[in-house]
């Protein structure tokens, strides 16, 4: 069993932590960085491995962070605080890079949605996250992965996979393959709303799962967003779809029963209210029209990824077997298809809480 306090304690001591480390354990259930706990004899920190593979500009990365959460902190907003190194910069460079954040204590996540109010929750900090940031100049930040939630280029990348067909698959998901095609004229809209300002250019979080908040341990309303990695200018529309897609589904998002595999209204209305609630003084009435179609758009652009993904060989996304992937890209299509017939209702609850 590897001894991880004399493995990284050389590390952590190039950090201006209080106290003297007695203790280094892995911590969390993050797949990207490996993160470690670091206990002192003063205080508690969180030193992380940062993944240079998948993040190749970390100067960037750590400038989009430290902005954002400098930003946030001088308006009094509890946010994650990067702990420089002893020679003052954000985070350790080297073969490898490191970083380190104090720890909030008291606090819980969740990995999956459990009830509507902790999922009303979610959408409030979210939304108030966005609402802190209305004042920040998004131009600033720096795109750490490019063209993200670029949906057109992601679909331009899904019929190049599909041309190549390079393990002979597509036949296997003709059904899946016709959806995605047959609904090109609908994926251009966020980026063109963008381009021509119709749409503002703000701080998008761009991974608003549920377990990047930190809730209360005792009253369980959130207290941080955390997991900053993916800080990037965008479009609100991503943010809250984002939400939509992984915590308005009533399955798993490999669930390989389709029966199983539904959008919920009723949790769509409750993280809206949470959202839309805080954002209700900085969101634009455009906006506001195509937040249901923003729940639809990152749905099935994360499904076309998955199948792109398939046709390829698997090459991005972890599978655990053959045809993971395929499962789940036939998740998303069933999603998107249920808010597709959803959209006035949507609007129509988006529109009730926003009067």
């Amino acid at each position: 069993m590897l001894d991880y306090l004399n493995e990284y304690k050389e590390i952590a001591d190039l950090f201006a932590l209080e106290g003297e480390t007695t203790d280094i354990r892995p911590y969390g259930e993050g797949h990207i960085n490996l993160t470690l706990l670091v206990t002192t004899t003063k205080k508690r920190y969180i030193m992380q491995k940062m993944n240079t593979r998948v993040f190749n500009d970390p100067d960037s990365l750590m400038k989009n962070i430290c902005g954002v959460t400098e930003h946030l902190a001088s308006r009094g907003i509890e946010t994650l605080n990067v702990v420089k190194t002893k020679k003052g910069e954000s985070f350790l460079k080297g073969e490898a890079c490191y970083r380190v954040y104090d720890f909030i204590e008291n606090t819980v996540t969740y990995q999956a949605v459990s009830d509507k109010e902790i999922f009303k929750n979610s959408g409030r900090a979210f939304g108030e996250f966005q609402n802190h940031l209305a004042t920040f100049d998004a131009s600033k930040l720096t795109e750490t992965i490019k063209r993200f939630h670029d949906t057109p280029k992601r679909f331009a990348d899904f019929k190049a996979a599909l041309l190549e067909d390079k393990f002979d698959r597509a036949k296997d998901c003709k059904e899946e393959i016709e959806f995605i095609l047959s609904h090109e004229d609908t994926y251009g809209i966020a980026m063109a709303g963008l381009q021509d300002g119709s749409l503002p250019l703000r701080v998008t979080h761009n991974d608003t799962k549920l377990n990047n908040i930190l809730m209360d341990a005792e009253t369980g309303k959130a207290r941080a967003v955390i997991d900053l990695d993916t800080i990037m200018p965008g479009s609100m529309l991503f943010d809250f779809g984002d939400s939509i897609r992984f915590g308005a589904s009533t399955a798993a998002e490999d669930e390989k029963d389709l029966s199983k595999v539904h959008f919920d209204i009723e949790l769509f209305r409750a993280y809206a209210e949470g959202y839309c609630g805080a954002v209700k003084d900085s969101i634009t009435e455009k906006e506001a029209e195509l937040l249901p179609y923003g729940a639809y758009l990152m749905t099935i652009e994360c499904g076309m990824r998955f199948l792109a993904d398939y046709l390829s060989g698997d090459t991005y996304f972890a599978t655990k077997y053959e045809g993971h992937n395929l499962v789940r890209c036939r998740t998303q299509i069933r999603l998107a298809s249920e808010m597709e017939e959803s959209f006035e209702t949507m609007k129509k609850i988006i529109a009730e809480i926003l009067a």
